[in-house]
């Protein structure tokens, strides 16, 4: 595994280099951020500047190739205002899911309120499930369904927060507050990224459930709203 601390002090030093005065936010997301990193992890870094025109992607893309691993740099670059104007039900998993390494974001990102909160469940779900749906249909990839539920984990790390206001970031945490049909899921998208054949072996069975989870997941959320 690579050398994280060693990688992100070289990241930090070029970045600030590149960017200076206009560099207002650096963080770490994903199985790093979280401490839950194995030797196929991406670094997720998050890159706020205040302001990001084309020129700017073309000099970050070069910081990045002049660093070690660079098949593994990936994440995110924005400007300020489009950050703050962004989608807020995307925003809650932003905030939570991002470890502050320059600047802070509780400047940077507007309030997000329950209802942002509600929305990343629908939207989530929504997306789920027509994903799901599409590959048990058409795609029937394996790779796929995998993705999938692993896009399901933050949409049951948003469902906790909503029923325990606490946001948990490791999985192996969040499961034991999780009511059983979210705990299924993460379960089972944990074992996918154990053993991934699973999603080859047991497509159908993996692909059942996940549709059902989201369908239920909709259906009580439109209850809710009702």
């Amino acid at each position: 595994m690579l050398d994280l601390t060693a990688w992100m002090e070289a990241f930090l030093e070029k970045v600030q280099a590149q960017f200076g005065p206009r560099l207002e936010f650096v963080g770490l997301q994903g199985s790093y951020g979280r401490g839950e990193a194995t030797d196929s992890s991406d670094i997720d870094v998050v890159v706020v500047l205040d302001s990001v025109i084309p020129e700017d992607m073309k000099a970050y893309s070069g910081l990045l190739d002049s660093l070690p691993h660079r098949d593994k740099a990936c994440g995110f670059i924005s400007g300020r205002r489009e950050l703050r104007n962004w989608e807020r039900s995307d925003l809650f998993q932003f905030y939570h899911d991002t470890t502050p390494l320059l600047g802070d974001l509780e400047n940077l990102l507007p309030p997000i309120d329950r209802e942002d909160v509600r929305r990343a469940i629908r939207l989530g779900a929504c997306n789920v499930y027509h994903l799901c749906a599409h590959n048990m249909v058409h795609g029937k990839d394996a790779e796929v369904l995998q993705g999938l539920y692993k896009s399901a984990a933050f949409t049951v790390q948003a469902l906790g927060f909503e029923q325990t206001g606490v946001y948990t970031r490791r999985k192996s945490e969040l499961l034991s507050r999780l009511r059983p049909a979210e705990q299924e899921i993460l379960q089972a998208g944990m074992a996918l990224k154990e053993n991934p054949d699973l999603a080859r072996t047991d497509f159908e069975d993996l692909s059942a459930r996940l549709l059902r989870w989201a369908s239920g997941v909709l259906t009580a959320s439109a209850e809710e709203a009702g």
